[in-house]
């Protein structure tokens, strides 16, 4: 019987996204992930205190042993409370970060083998398995998540790490420029809590165009004056309070992801750094298949600005000299920007890779210890002779 006629026999693979904001569950071979649901946990301590918030966020922790239990905890809250399914004897794929603290990847191994008592676990990398989506083996995969944003180079089905590049400038980044405008327009700051900050994001806010972005940026009232604002919205809160969004607002607010100094963070440089990073045959392919993931990527007008400001960098000193590109290409994902990682997971589920790289859990009792994915077939060997 051939491979994957088993694998598709058997109970399809659990796949497991756990990001800094979001976590993604489903299963292998589905088209959408089961439930995404915040990375928080219930704090008991905080909640046996009284406190009207006793989530934490599932990274905040101080030392590995509450890592551990907070992983447990989360583990245990999606899988028998959002999905409705045991997770023994099951299968799972874990779409990670290759930049990840080892010390998560250890423990969350640790929580699914010795607490869930799953049968085999696959950890595979985020920027590789999103091209699984698309049919291609070569693009630059740019993640927007929370947090930061990380560009990795995937060059003929292989990670260039050494070429990887990131900045903290993603949505947490643009949730408090958002919240520092409302404060100063006289909001009341504990009406801004979290989730209704998102949601002035993701309702009210675009990415505007770099000409109008050097307009807001001038000094010179006549040209900053001169520009026409977006028009202002009203944002309702809790049904008692009217919050006035301005138009300046609205157009400002990822201007934080394109910042302009003398450092040169912003994310078209550490796009462009990343390229050139790479030996000269790969700039051209990558500049042709850029992918972009995360849910900050999905603010109207990201693509077309990020894609104006990646040309007029190539035009100034620190690059023409040294970047010779004509072009950029983006690729449209098959699904939403924010769960194309899971979606290659997911692919990657169905595959007989889970039957021939997962770490299973014997193997894992005999040395409880994660190889690197530098050499992931080294430490599997280690495993089955020990």
């Amino acid at each position: 019987m051939p491979l994957f006629d088993t694998v598709l026999q058997e109970k399809p693979a659990i796949v497991l996204e756990i990001g800094t904001a979001l976590a993604k569950l489903g299963f292998g071979g589905e088209p959408y992930p089961r439930i995404i649901v915040p990375s928080l946990v219930l704090d008991h301590k905080a909640k046996n205190a009284g406190q009207t918030t006793p989530n934490r966020r599932l990274y905040d922790y101080a030392n590995e042993e509450e890592l551990y239990d907070l992983l447990v905890e989360f583990l245990k809250t999606v899988f028998f409370k959002h999905v409705l399914v045991s997770p023994k004897e099951r299968k799972v794929v874990i779409v990670e970060s290759s930049l990840a603290p080892t010390s998560i990847k250890q423990n969350l191994a640790r929580a699914l083998f010795c607490h869930l008592d799953v049968s085999s676990v696959l950890f595979i990398p985020m920027h590789l398995v999103v091209l699984a989506t698309l049919a291609i083996d070569t693009a630059l995969v740019i993640d927007m998540g929370y947090k930061e944003t990380v560009v990795v180079p995937v060059f003929s089905g292989v990670q260039a790490l050494y070429a990887w590049e990131a900045q903290p400038l993603a949505a947490e980044s643009v949730h408090a420029e958002i919240k520092r405008q409302l404060v100063e327009t006289g909001v009341k700051e504990e009406l801004l809590t979290e989730s209704i900050i998102e949601d002035i994001k993701v309702r009210t806010c675009f990415v505007t165009t770099r000409e109008r972005a050097i307009a807001y940026r001038s000094e010179d009232p006549a040209i900053s004056g001169a520009i026409k604002p977006a028009p202002d919205v009203e944002y309702p809160v809790r049904g008692e309070e009217i919050i006035k969004i301005s138009g300046r607002l609205r157009e400002t607010a990822y201007e934080v992801v394109f910042p302009e100094d003398n450092d040169r963070l912003g994310l078209p440089y550490i796009v462009l750094n990343s390229i050139l990073k790479c030996s000269r045959d790969m700039r051209v392919p990558l500049a042709n298949n850029l992918v972009l993931i995360g849910g900050s990527c999905m603010a109207p007008g990201m693509t077309a600005r990020l894609k104006a400001e990646l040309l007029a960098l190539l035009q100034t000193d620190l690059y023409k000299d040294r970047l010779f590109l004509q072009t950029f290409k983006f690729h449209k994902t098959p699904s939403e920007p924010n769960y194309t990682a899971w979606l290659g997971g997911s692919i990657y589920g169905t595959t007989d890779l889970v039957l021939t790289k997962s770490i299973t859990r014997d193997a894992y009792a005999r040395d409880q210890s994660i190889p690197d994915f530098t050499n992931y077939e080294e430490g599997r060997q280690q495993a089955h002779r020990g």
